[in-house]
């Protein structure tokens, strides 16, 4: 008969399981026999993200790193960007597109983070998807989940009526950090680098260096899956020694 604490052990053995699928962009089928059998593995990961625990998981995780930060756990501003991503075969035609500025064939990761780059919300279109209209449904989803959230910076690809719409509807400022004409190279912009280093984390994540998910909402819950890593080391990372 099962033991709670047994219990316990299989699922940090699930939750071990994922990371490492997603961390290292392995197959499902090529689950190294350490860890449970790849189809419960799998089962685990799709009865969480169909019922929303792993965003549950994850937010309270993120809660734990705003505290440890000595932030208040909800936050009152974000940054808001996009990614686009290649596709890989098993992404059917219906949920991928063309990005004609970066030349990818794949999906778009829309994502609001936090001023520590932590997750707020994301969304995973085709890559034809324009940001304003991927934005307006998901700063809505945003808002809902975090009520003190008052305003959201972003480039200049969120300029136009959303910024209106998202002061008369939501009561949420868009402010528009702009890249001024006479700047050349790589400069780093003010708030705009926070979301830029939340999308370089997910690179290191093999696992999101390309979309291998049939399922759009798949892809959405091995970002989070991505996250709650990143969160977990940070929150075992010893505190700096006082001066």
């Amino acid at each position: 008969m099962d033991t709670a604490a047994e219990r316990l052990t299989s699922r940090h053995w699930m939750l071990d399981a994922v990371h490492y699928l997603v961390d290292n962009g392995t197959k499902w089928r090529a689950m190294p026999a350490d860890f449970p059998p790849w189809d419960r593995v799998y089962a685990f990961f799709r009865r969480w993200r169909d019922h929303g625990l792993v965003t549950e998981f994850h937010d309270r995780l993120r809660g734990k790193v705003r505290e440890k930060a000595g932030r208040d756990p909800e936050p009152t501003a974000g940054v808001i960007d996009s990614q686009s991503v290649k596709a890989d075969a098993v992404v059917a035609a219906d949920s991928r597109g063309f990005d004609g500025g970066k030349l990818i064939n794949g999906r778009k990761r829309h994502a609001v983070v936090d001023t520590l780059g932590l997750l707020l919300g994301v969304m995973v279109t085709a890559a034809d998807t324009g940001d304003r209209t991927a934005a307006r449904v998901l700063l809505e989803q945003v808002t809902h989940a975090h009520h003190r959230l008052e305003l959201i910076w972003a480039d200049g690809g969120y300029t136009g009526s959303l910024i209106e719409h998202c002061l008369a509807t939501l009561a949420l400022v868009l402010a528009i950090v702009k890249r001024s004409d006479d700047m050349r190279g790589f400069v780093v912009l003010p708030k705009r680098w926070i979301v830029e280093r939340f999308f370089a984390h997910l690179m290191r994540s093999r696992r999101l260096v390309r979309d291998f998910e049939r399922r759009t909402a798949s892809a959405e819950a091995m970002i989070y899956w991505s996250m709650t890593l990143l969160m977990t080391r940070r929150l075992v990372r010893p505190r700096p020694a006082s001066a």
